[in-house]
């Protein structure tokens, strides 16, 4: 039934990626590039709320074409003014615990574009969490210029040595850009429907 509603209703997707400005613009570009498909296509970004980074290029590409954002960022963030300051929808959360929750719990669809220790945290707990079916939605990892070929390489390596199931492959997408993301989520959402 909630598969149901949710057809006829904007899709939100949480995007995980970095905080850092000092990366190379390729990363920022490819953010900025994300935030105006997803105008483009009617979905809702929900974001870890910061200014910077992809993050803030993200936020800013889709404010600036009147795109939905929602900003979930944890307290201790918000205090040394790390939040987006033109996100009017910003949760505060307790915690970083309570803040990938709120992903959790308000997302059709998970999507990673490189980013540091904190995205890979989140990308993990993300596959965990699905491998357990204590959530249920397509997750996508844009591997932009092999960024994430280590991290594939582990899971893949998991799986190998029978950490993880086989099938557990199927838990998460990876593409090369940005542009197959909302095409592989569309397609993701229907085999689910």
């Amino acid at each position: 039934f909630l598969n149901i509603i949710k057809l006829f209703t904007m899709p939100k997707v949480s995007v995980f990626c970095a905080s850092s400005s000092r990366v190379d613009a390729k990363y920022l570009n490819s953010a900025t590039e994300l935030g105006h498909i997803f105008c483009e296509e009617e979905i809702t970004l929900v974001y870890g709320g910061g200014s910077a980074g992809l993050m803030g290029a993200i936020a800013d590409s889709m404010l600036d074409k009147g795109g939905e954002v929602i900003g979930v960022i944890p307290e201790f963030m918000k205090k040394v003014e790390w939040d987006h300051k033109s996100v009017e929808d910003m949760r505060t959360t307790e915690s970083m615990a309570t803040r990938k929750q709120t992903f959790w719990d308000l997302s059709d669809g998970l999507v990673a574009l490189p980013g540091g220790v904190g995205t890979i945290e989140e990308v993990v707990e993300a596959i965990s969490l699905l491998r357990l079916k204590r959530m249920t939605m397509p997750m996508i990892i844009v591997n932009l210029d092999g960024y994430f070929d280590p991290f594939i390489e582990m899971l893949n390596r998991c799986i190998d040595e029978k950490f993880m199931n086989q099938s557990d492959r199927t838990l998460w997408q990876v593409t090369a850009t940005v542009a197959d993301v909302v095409p592989l989520l569309k397609k993701l959402w229907r085999q689910n429907t």
